[in-house]
């Protein structure tokens, strides 16, 4: 009885510890690199000098030792929306044992059965980190272990600016000729067109990829993933049972090929519509009420305080006391989102002739000093007494308390599929990005994007508590976010 085995036998074993062999011209380390290449990601291994080229989306960031394949679309999310500087990722492996599988044939190559044989246990953890940054792949390239390495991203890497999941995946260990074999064979049968990064790969069949010089027989019988290298034959009848490879014939093996960057195409990997979270029928009554009462009770509570503001306001700047602006709610609908007035009459005009200095990235305008403030009007921006006619919006079912930041039908169209998350649900009169953004330059616009979806996503009535805590905390230390 013949036997077709999918691990490393003497003449092909892959690992670390003899002659690696390739297909396509690549072993299964660069193959590896090639997977994630075409996901526009560039692997970049500590301790391990290569080029770190401008030209990829993301960088990779793992020790020497490990290969991993996941689904980028776990990360999605984060990526999306958040946009960290750096991405800690802790990867659970999928594997819960470790055991090679063989194929038994008998002596007409007809296939007989599977038989599994256990082995070491595999590697069930480890960590790698994604980054868009440059600079930081290449500090962890040049970093002296892994260790240290580690150490020195989250010491240049503010806690705001980093962010870490979890995910399942498969976990490799090259330096083990077993560990490299299952490698290779579950990357058959996981990536389904090499032919994106590999321009020596062709399709020969569902699943079956062969070299430009390699030779198949038309009548040859291919069932499952396989990829076949230059220089094989597969002969008339002939069967292959994947997922599996056919190595480079040694004496035929073709010069290892380069990733072209220039030539991928942007994976459009990271972006996704949001999944806003839809409420009980239960859980928006109940909202509704709360915003109903709380807004009524406020209203009346702070009655007395509306003709000293308005007496204010005339004093100094005159008619009018209010200010209104055209402002989107649930469904793109339209509504009058009230204020008292804290800028001067002319503040339009004054906003044209300073957008050169604007601070704030995206649709807003934001600046620490601005002139077009009167000076009760600076008094009602950093007590925040300016917001209060929007308890009116609030009961009337324009806005809710808790809820994304209103904005104009103008701002909206920067972003879609933001547009469409943040406008599933009422605007509030606080929300996350009031108490969370953290004002960095060129920054405001990401964070505004990244607490609203973070909030329509995960909505609940203990989050909107929290957040309507955070905020009276936030006004009884004197500091507005807006």
């Amino acid at each position: 009885m013949s036997t077709i085995t999918l691990e490393p036998s003497a003449e092909t074993a892959p690992g670390q510890g003899s002659a690696q062999p390739t297909i396509w011209g690549l072993n299964p380390s660069q193959l590896h690199d090639h997977f994630w290449a075409a996901r526009g990601v560039q692997v970049v291994r500590q301790g391990e000098p290569s080029e770190i080229v401008e030209g990829a989306e993301l960088y990779l960031l793992t020790d020497p030792r490990t290969l991993v394949m996941f689904r980028l679309r776990d990360l999605v999310n984060l990526f999306s929306w958040m946009k960290p500087d750096l991405l800690f990722v802790r990867l659970e492996s999928k594997r819960e044992h470790g055991y090679q599988e063989h194929i038994r044939t008998d002596q007409q190559e007809g296939f007989v059965r599977f038989e599994r044989v256990y082995g070491a246990a595999d590697t069930h953890l480890t960590r790698v980190a994604f980054t868009n940054d440059l600079d930081l792949a290449q500090a962890w390239q040049n970093a002296p272990t892994p260790n240290a390495g580690w150490r020195s991203l989250r010491s240049q890497i503010d806690r705001n600016r980093r962010e870490s999941a979890r995910v399942r995946g498969y976990i490799f260990d090259r330096t083990r000729d077993e560990d490299v074999a299952q490698f290779v064979r579950d990357l058959i049968a996981f990536w389904k067109h090499p032919s994106a990064t590999i321009s020596r790969a062709r399709k020969v069949g569902a699943g079956a990829w062969a070299d430009t010089e390699a030779q198949i027989d038309r009548t040859a019988r291919i069932i499952g993933a396989v990829w076949v290298g230059a220089g094989r034959k597969l002969e008339s009848g002939t069967p292959v049972v994947g997922p599996a490879a056919l190595w480079d014939d040694p004496s035929r093996r073709p010069v290892i090929e380069n990733i072209k960057w220039q030539e991928i195409e942007p994976t459009q990997s990271y972006i996704r519509p949001a999944q806003p979270r839809r409420l009980s029928s239960i859980a928006r009554a109940g909202k509704r009420m709360f915003d109903i009462v709380f807004s009524f009770c406020f209203l009346v509570l702070t009655l007395p305080l509306y003709p000293v503001i308005a007496a204010a306001i005339m004093l100094e700047d005159g008619w009018p006391v209010f200010f209104w602006q055209k402002r989107e709610t649930v469904g793109g609908s339209e509504f009058a989102c009230w204020k008292f007035r804290s800028m001067r009459r002319d503040a339009d005009a004054i906003k044209a002739r300073l957008q050169k200095v604007n601070q704030a990235d995206g649709p807003q305008f934001f600046m620490d000093d601005d002139p077009r403030l009167t000076r009760v009007g600076k008094f009602l921006r950093k007590t925040n007494l300016d917001e209060f006619p929007q308890f009116w919006n609030v009961l009337v079912g324009d806005m809710s308390i808790i809820g994304p930041r209103p904005s104009p039908r103008s701002e909206n169209q920067y972003c879609p599929p933001w547009r469409e998350a943040r406008l599933s649900v009422r605007p509030g009169i606080t929300g996350l990005w009031q108490i969370k953004r953290t004002r960095r330059r060129g920054l405001d616009f990401q964070e505004w994007i990244k607490f609203d979806i973070q909030y329509v996503e995960n909505q609940s009535w203990w989050m909107d508590m929290y957040i309507l805590w955070q905020t009276f905390i936030v006004l009884l230390r004197g500091v507005t976010r807006r």
